[in-house]
């Protein structure tokens, strides 16, 4: 059931979250994206603790089309280095699959 993912990308204006999730479901490289928010980040940068509050977009895809959401995201997105990263989806329910299945190219 691998051959199912989810990328998770951060922003910092929901515009920009809103601009990711459309131009990623416009191309059917997502069935869903959620945008949660706003969160607190923590991070380093330039050799400093910095911290940030943000939106996170997960998207529902599938692990072929991961080059092609990464590309997408860099594009569009404002960081310099944005957080993306794929987990795979072990399981999941059935019609949820089905429907996912469905939804992308």
């Amino acid at each position: 059931m691998t051959e199912y993912m989810q990328v998770v990308t951060t922003v910092e204006t929901k515009e920009d979250a809103e601009k990711i999730a459309r131009e990623l479901l416009e191309k059917r490289l997502a069935a869903c994206v959620q945008i949660s928010g706003q969160v607190k980040s923590f991070y380093w940068w330039d050799e400093k603790i910095e911290n940030a509050a943000e939106y996170v977009c997960v998207i529902k895809s599938r692990r072929d089309l991961y080059e092609e959401i990464e590309s997408v995201i860099n594009k569009i997105h404002p960081y310099d280095v944005p957080e993306i990263l794929a987990t795979p989806v072990l399981a999941g329910g059935k019609g949820y699959l089905n429907w996912l299945a469905k939804e992308l190219r």
